[in-house]
């Protein structure tokens, strides 16, 4: 995985909330970073503004991370986010958390849905929002 490849990048401080009796960053802190990088990645693509003004958004389906190396207080979490692919209704996400030395400490991949909150069902990705998407 090469870190230059992600466009969008979230510098977190680690908290001491974050961290596990062995005294690094807990699993579930990783998945809290990686839910950080996926706001981001809905701020930035719109799709935050389109849930706003339509009730029509994303909703997570799977996601999965494979730990590398500990993360430690006090330090900051680098989470690097980008498209992983697109389909019909679903696209996939690919983060990075780094440390302050910038090596990878965890990789995550995300599946989220398209998906009309009204309607209680998926929707296709329209194509605005796709060419948004591919940007990433």
């Amino acid at each position: 995985m090469e870190p230059e490849t992600y466009k969008l990048e979230l510098q977190l401080r680690i908290d001491w909330s974050d961290l596990d009796m062995y005294k690094h960053v807990n699993n579930i802190s990783f998945m809290r970073y990686m839910q950080s990088g996926r706001v981001n990645f809905w701020e930035a693509s719109g799709i935050y503004e389109m849930y706003e003004n339509s009730n029509m958004g994303t909703m997570l389906v799977s996601t999965h991370c494979d730990f590398k190396k500990s993360l430690y207080y006090p330090g900051k979490a680098i989470v690097k986010t980008k498209l992983d692919f697109i389909k019909n209704s679903s696209f996939g996400l690919k983060h990075l958390i780094l440390d302050e030395a910038n090596e990878i400490c965890a990789e995550g991949k995300d599946v989220v849905v398209c998906y009309d909150f009204d309607k209680d069902k998926t929707f296709r990705i329209p194509e605005d929002l796709r060419e948004k998407l591919s940007e990433f």
